[in-house]
């Protein structure tokens, strides 16, 4: 019973989150094409705006990248390494 009840506010919660999400009428008109339906607000005021937006992106994505990749191999394999310095000092 629980697990149904859970089920259900976690949809409604999604549900209620995407309805917020989508514009109004007012902030639709002020947003570009590309951009027309899905936020609120003013649009981009220039294209360095998105310049911007984009290389942020790029910027999330290669930090993802990196940090699943070393978190899944470390890489270091020296018993110089602080690494192993910390570990066995911690006693």
């Amino acid at each position: 019973m629980k697990k149904y009840l859970l089920h259900t506010l976690f949809l409604l919660a999604a549900l209620g989150a995407h309805l917020s999400a989508l514009a109004c009428p007012a902030c639709e008109k002020q947003q570009p094409k590309i951009l027309r339906g899905i936020t609120h607000g003013a649009g981009p005021q220039s294209n360095w705006d998105y310049v911007i937006v984009w290389v942020a992106v790029i910027i999330v994505i290669a930090t993802l990248f990196f940090s699943v990749k070393w978190l899944i191999r470390p890489g270091e394999q020296s018993n110089l390494h602080i690494k192993r310095w910390v570990l066995d000092h911690e006693s």
